[in-house]
């Protein structure tokens, strides 16, 4: 029994990796977001949303190919970075077609969102409203409003322009929240493939360890 373990060690287990969580999280704000701010039956709808979900399913796909094949989890988890990134993609064209900023990399709203660990897309969602709200309370921000907000009233034609301008910052604001969510989706999955290959290259994969228990049952009589 114990040679058996060893030859097929414990495998699976994906939903507590932070990776998984994170590419989840990623997911299911995409599937929101993507219903609101993208044509539902346009084809970048479904790519955004396949994209997410690739992400999702091969990590998981590739924990529990471990058990027999390291070199199968590595592919797998190699493709599931590669769809966070082609799903960045998709996000900053939203923006730049929109004519709406790509956060700088030392935005303090990036910061604030990664701080606030947030584990469902309802927390996200709440994020994105408290930063709608502070945006429309800063003067230097450029961004408008809702009346009352400041503790002032507005003009018809204030409150008109305050309408028209928090109208974009929604999406502004969202898509920004799921590029930083991705971002910390690929660091982790980079350190996590940094961490597969190094124990592949150091304990080999399947074919070693089969070899080494079939080596020990021959020097124990077994």
């Amino acid at each position: 029994m114990a040679d058996k373990q060893e030859l097929i060690p414990k495998h699976g287990g994906y939903r507590k990796l932070k990776s998984f969580q994170v590419a989840q999280l990623v997911y299911d704000v995409t599937v929101r977001f993507c219903d609101r701010y993208v044509e539902k039956r346009s084809r970048t709808h479904d790519q955004m949303v396949q994209a997410a979900r690739s992400g999702v399913q091969n990590i998981a796909e590739g924990s529990q190919a471990a058990g027999t094949s390291k070199k199968t989890e590595l592919k797998l988890t190699n493709v599931a970075r590669a769809s966070p990134e082609e799903l960045r993609l998709d996000y900053e064209d939203f923006l730049r077609q929109r004519g709406l900023p790509v956060w700088e990399r030392n935005d303090a709203r990036r910061n604030s969102l990664i701080a606030r660990r947030c584990s469902s897309a309802d927390c996200v969602a709440q994020w994105v409203r408290e930063q709608r709200g502070l945006g429309g309370r800063s003067a230097s921000s450029g961004l408008g409003g809702q009346s009352g907000l400041s503790g002032q009233k507005n003009l018809n034609t204030s409150s008109t322009q305050s309408t028209k301008s928090t109208s974009s910052t929604y999406p502004e604001i969202a898509a920004n929240a799921v590029l930083v969510l991705i971002a910390v989706a690929c660091s982790l999955l980079d350190r996590q493939l940094a961490s597969l290959a190094a124990a592949f290259e150091r304990e080999g994969g399947f074919t070693e360890r089969l070899y080494r228990v079939r080596a020990k049952a021959r020097a124990t009589g077994r």
